[in-house]
């Protein structure tokens, strides 16, 4: 991690000359395609130290192209618990013939030398899912996710070195993670550098802008950007006292107090706005606390306060 020029800090310092793009170390065991003398040791050997699932597969088969990614996904996220290898019946018959596998895909699970369980066709994620729980037992949080969670927890504690540090070992291992991507974009935002938010923002794959996290960093990207252009605290404070009427004051201050992190303080103001004028500025006010609850979260403390005292004003 390291200053910049402005004042902010670069915490992508902390994945080296890659930036988000790196790539890393804990990458999936690789899928093999095996032959018929290869079966023996790498099905039934193997076995014996963990289940192994074996896809007969041919490549004009329709349904197969179909299942051959899912398959390989739930695999790798199951953690090295199950092992998975390829046979191509057009070139290797002779092990699905002696099975009796009269139509594909199909699976076979091995266990302990001996085949456990089967499916055949091509079969939605969460039944494949299902299929290797049963086997292997429910993998549980993978250590991305635990990074993840971790990190959120320093992030929420004001520990955003080593928040910054846990992002970065994610984004190394899967460069396009919109949890670490947002984390980080966050980071950079509470520094106040709003340029490498938005550079973190950017990098999350367009598919992914409606995931909470990737929402939630653009309202935050957004509302840095509105305050950016705000006058001094106090001069707006001034303005509310001479006239406690004047909401274009209190609008902008809730912006202003928000961009320095003084939340419940920021949505007292506008709340103070619905209270007295419901209607002022096309019901503006409220649509802003609702673009405060987007950036700060729904289980944010001051999200949870502010939307009770909402709900009281709107439905008293």
């Amino acid at each position: 991690m390291s200053s910049t020029g402005n004042g902010s800090v670069d915490f992508l310092g902390t994945l080296g000359d890659g930036g988000p793009a790196s790539s890393g170390g804990g990458a999936p065991e690789a899928v093999k395609d095996i032959s018929t003398a290869e079966f023996m040791v790498e099905v039934i050997e193997a076995s014996n130290e963990r289940p192994v699932l074996v896809d007969f597969w041919a490549p004009w088969c329709g349904p197969c192209k179909q299942l051959g990614p899912v398959l390989e996904k739930v695999v790798a996220e199951s953690r090295g618990k199950v092992k998975l290898v390829k046979m191509n019946i057009d070139q290797h018959p002779e092990i699905a013939g002696q099975m009796g596998v009269q139509s594909i895909p199909a699976v076979v699970a091995f266990d302990q030398g001996k085949p456990k369980d089967a499916f055949m066709g091509a079969v939605p994620e969460s039944e494949v899912r299902r299929f290797i729980d049963k086997l292997a037992g429910p993998s549980g949080p993978s250590p991305i996710d635990q990074a993840l969670e971790e990190a959120a927890r320093l992030e929420g504690e004001g520990a955003h070195a080593e928040a910054a540090n846990l992002y970065a070992s994610v984004l190394q291992q899967e460069p396009h993670n919109v949890a670490a991507l947002a984390g980080m974009g966050t980071l950079y935002l509470t520094s106040g550098d709003a340029e490498r938010a938005r550079a973190m923002y950017e990098a999350i794959p367009a598919d992914q802008h409606g995931k909470p996290e990737a929402a939630s960093l653009k309202a935050a990207i957004d509302l840095a950007e509105q305050a950016a252009s705000l006058g001094d605290t106090a001069e707006l404070l001034a303005r509310i006292e001479a006239d406690p009427k004047d909401y274009h004051a209190r609008f902008d201050l809730a912006l202003a107090l928000n961009a320095k992190g003084r939340r419940e303080e920021a949505a007292d103001q506008l709340l103070e706005i619905i209270r007295r004028d419901r209607k002022w500025n096309d019901d503006g006010a409220r649509a802003q606390l609702l673009q405060f609850f987007e950036a700060w979260g729904p289980t944010d403390e001051a999200t949870l306060s502010a939307r009770r005292q909402l709900s009281s004003i709107l439905f008293s």
